[in-house]
């Protein structure tokens, strides 16, 4: 058998024989003529081949990484977009309770207000009715304490 070293050493366009079991004359049996350029070109051919499979598996990995990475994004907008609208629904409905508490608190300050008008007005007409009707008490007193001061002392007055 002829070693690889041997195989170079001899140089291209040399016959490769191999031996083979119960091959007349020896066991030697031509297997065909290859030469050393030809292994190397295809050699060559197959590890550019391979190379090749290589630079598409490293393609597919990187569209594959892209491809990740635009769905990434898209949740991420998406995400943001739903927490943008949520927090703006949030903002508005805060805003609207904070304006019908404003209003309440407006109407609830304008009924108190009429309530305490309304019992100054009763307060009044109630003073105005007392000190009329104690007037009119005291006029009354007045009138029968001088009838009474006319007749014990015999000076009725003319009417």
């Amino acid at each position: 058998m002829v070693s690889p070293k041997e195989q170079t050493e001899k140089g291209a366009g040399e016959e490769i024989t191999q031996p083979v079991a119960g091959a007349p004359g020896g066991g030697v049996v031509e297997k065909g003529r290859t030469s050393l350029k030809d292994v190397l070109a295809q050699a060559e051919k197959a590890y550019a081949a391979y190379m090749d499979a290589q630079k598409e598996v490293a393609k597919a990995y990187k569209e594959n990484e892209l491809e990740i990475e635009k769905t990434y994004k898209a949740a991420e907008q998406q995400a943001n977009k739903v927490y943008e609208e949520t927090t703006e629904k949030a903002l508005r409905a805060r805003e609207e309770a904070e304006r019908q508490t404003e209003m309440a608190y407006n109407r609830a300050r304008e009924q108190a207000r009429e309530a305490y008008e309304e019992k100054v007005r009763q307060a009044i007409r109630g003073r105005k009715g007392t000190i009329e009707q104690a007037w009119k008490v005291r006029e009354k007193t007045i009138e029968q304490a001088w009838k009474i001061f006319a007749r014990e002392t015999g000076q009725e007055q003319e009417g």
